[in-house]
């Protein structure tokens, strides 16, 4: 029976599995390529923005503004809160403690010793007329209350005590022997009205049927594990087939073309007419920056012309020695201003 359901469930098993394993490695794939290329960067880049956003913001506010406010704070508490506090426990709490403490020990100690003493004779006296009154009050209470009390339990309470435990022993014993016939009757009707048809049902028709579908169970499962590896065979065949297909088809295409034929068109655009273009540009720019030079020297040698005709020609600079005074009281070696050596 195993293997006559074995086959046709790992076929349809099979058929059922292999387009969703498909569609999963399709899925699994695209969620690598996407989590490479899309999502770690995009995590990254809100890594990135959420530090400049929130963490050094607040990091810049806990270290250049908290920080100091803190310290500013606790020594702002220490100036106006510890300090006066310490003054006071120190020049008030404790000397008023120690007065405190003087009083209790030489004057409120005294006063209450005394008081008890005095308690201890009051309590005394007054224990001795409670013994009394006490003592009287006990016998009057034994020979009223208790005495009679228990005349009344001994002949009266516990013979009709008997009694009733014997009437209710009896009625007792009457309900449950027709309890224990009711609950005998219902046992075994029940027993054979429900729980034998309920036994052979149990053990004719479920246990069977219960073995089948374990049986059954079982091969589908297998069959699932089974069907499952050998689509994930023909998932990885199918893939390498449309890896090499896309390979074929595109890429290699796009390589011989971007080898063999734009590389030697762009190599050719570059030599033939890129780098001429570059070189008649530099050396246009060269003649621009030479004729704007040469401009340039005109111009201001057409200026220097005007401003000689106009104002005429500027005296030559004088050159002049700034290491010595100008003057006829020149210090020289052979004559002296000094007072001592003045002619």
């Amino acid at each position: 029976m195993v293997a006559a359901i074995r086959l046709p469930v790992r076929v349809v098993v099979f058929l059922v599995v292999l387009p969703a394993r498909l569609v999963w490695d399709a899925c699994a794939t695209a969620g690598r390529w996407l989590g490479r290329t899309v999502f770690r960067p995009l995590g990254r880049a809100l890594l990135w923005a959420g530090r400049a956003v929130f963490v050094w913001p607040l990091v810049g506010l806990w270290r250049y503004v908290l920080v100091p406010l803190g310290r500013a704070l606790a020594w702002l508490g220490n100036l106006v809160v510890v300090v006066p506090a310490g003054w006071l426990y120190r020049y008030v709490l404790v000397p008023l403690g120690h007065a405190l403490g003087w009083v209790y020990a030489r004057v409120l100690t005294p006063f209450g010793h005394g008081l008890t003493w005095v308690l201890h004779g009051i309590a005394a006296v007054c224990g001795a007329i409670g013994l009394g009154v006490s003592a009287a009050l006990s016998r009057l209470a034994r020979y009223l209350v208790v005495v009679p009390c228990a005349w009344v339990y001994r002949w009266v309470l516990t013979p009709l005590g008997h009694a009733v435990a014997r009437c209710a022993g009896a009625l007792a014993w009457l309900v449950g022997a027709a309890v224990t016939g009711i609950g005998t009757g219902l046992y075994w009707i029940t027993r054979i009205l429900f729980v034998l048809p309920l036994l052979a049902v149990w053990r004719r028709v479920l246990v069977p049927a219960g073995r089948v579908l374990a049986v059954v169970a079982r091969e589908i499962l297998d069959a699932l594990g089974h069907a499952w590896r050998v689509a994930g065979y023909v998932s990885l065949a199918v893939g390498r087939f449309l890896s090499a297909l896309f390979r074929w088809a595109v890429v290699e295409p796009v390589r011989l073309l971007y080898t063999h034929v734009l590389t030697p068109v762009g190599h050719t655009v570059r030599d033939a007419v890129l780098r001429p273009a570059a070189a008649a540009a530099r050396a246009a720019g060269h003649a621009v920056r030479q004729s704007l030079a040469s401009a340039r020297l005109t111009l201001r040698q057409a200026r220097a012309d005007l401003r000689r005709m106009l104002v005429g020609e500027r005296r030559p600079a004088r050159e002049e020695n700034l290491r010595e005074p100008i003057g006829g009281d020149t210090r020289t070696l052979g004559s002296s201003t000094t007072a001592l050596t003045k002619d």
